[in-house]
């Protein structure tokens, strides 16, 4: 659950980031009332919180029971 969550921020911080780089436009401060806005700080850490998490799964040894526990 953790992980799809994790991996559902970090998508929503690239589709965000390629707004940026492709419009010039900051989706997630539009939607949540500004870059400073404290609203949009708490997303951009839990995408930055996201994407550390991700990093991790790039290690993980998916062939290990912990990591398929419905097929243990």
């Amino acid at each position: 659950m953790l992980d799809k969550l994790a991996m559902t921020l970090a998508i929503i911080g690239a589709l965000n980031w390629g707004s940026i780089g492709l419009f010039g436009f900051d989706a997630v401060g539009f939607l949540f009332g500004g870059q400073m806005a404290a609203l949009s700080r708490v997303v951009f850490t839990l995408v930055g919180l996201a994407g550390l998490w991700c990093i991790m799964l790039l290690f993980r040894d998916s062939e290990s029971p912990e990591a398929h526990p419905h097929m243990a």
